[in-house]
């Protein structure tokens, strides 16, 4: 199979291994762009593996970032995977059976499976949450969004597989991943130009909460879809209102 991998990491030193062991099943190289805020092992640990080059990036933002290691793939099939996803048995097989040289798809999808620990979470959304990841570098591209981009291809064929995604280690870590990512959407909405609004945080997290709730079905999935409405609505709330406090920090520095 001629598909490079390419793997963006950030003080992953515990899943890169498994992500790029994952990777390798289907892939003859795999590029792993490290953020070089990154404080651990991660790089350490890719560049032991062989099949596998490590490349160091100053974070530019999820869709850039992402594009990045493409420049260094040989191959014209990517397979993009994060640090904490797996290839699912199933999308081993599925991808191992592609014709590969069909110019008629640009790029195939996959169903997600995202857990807590080993729970599994099917409610208001989190599953199927297909995603294309296996694509071509010359048909298909990341879009340039830093916050939450995704593969922008036309011709998409959907596979009956899965890719595994371990996103949260229990839940005091999807509150940590919250403040996180709350951080980086901030940021990439001050980049884009997006302006402050004192409504917008309870607005928008109003706007979540019935999006998971009513439309997603979670108010009849139980706890999951409670705990996916709840954490997605605070996810909304945080976002902008650090979006309003990069604003307000602006404005202190320009009349200090």
């Amino acid at each position: 199979m001629r598909i490079s991998a390419t793997v963006i990491a950030r003080n992953e030193a515990e899943n890169i291994r498994d992500c790029i062991a994952s990777a390798q099943r289907v892939c003859d190289e795999v590029i792993v762009v490290v953020d070089t805020k990154t404080t651990d092992e991660t790089a350490a640990i890719a560049e032991s593996m062989m099949g596998a080059r490590v490349y160091h990036q100053e974070y530019l933002g999820d869709g850039p970032q992402k594009a990045f290691g493409v420049q260094f793939a040989s191959n014209d099939w990517i397979l993009s995977v994060d640090a904490d996803e797996r290839l699912d048995e199933d999308a081993v097989a599925a991808i191992e059976g592609l014709d590969l040289t069909d110019n008629s798809v640009d790029g195939y999808s996959l169903r997600r499976r995202n857990f807590v620990g080993s729970h599994w979470i099917r409610a208001a959304g989190f599953y199927p949450d297909r995603v294309t990841r296996l694509y071509h570098k010359g048909r298909a591209a990341y879009l340039p969004k830093k916050g939450h981009s995704s593969v922008d291809a036309k011709k998409v064929r959907a596979l009956d597989a899965h890719l595994l995604h371990f996103t949260y280690r229990d839940y005091a870590h999807w509150i940590e991943r919250i403040n996180a990512l709350s951080s980086r959407d901030a940021w990439a909405m001050y980049e884009r130009g997006r302006g402050a609004s004192k409504s917008a945080p309870a607005l928008h997290a109003l706007i979540a909460l019935l999006r998971k709730l009513i439309f997603k079905g979670g108010i009849f999935q139980g706890m999951d879809g409670a705990t996916v409405a709840i954490t997605t609505a605070f996810h909304a709330y945080m976002k902008y209102l650090k979006l309003n406090e990069l604003h307000e920090k602006k404005k202190r520095e320009e009349s200090a």
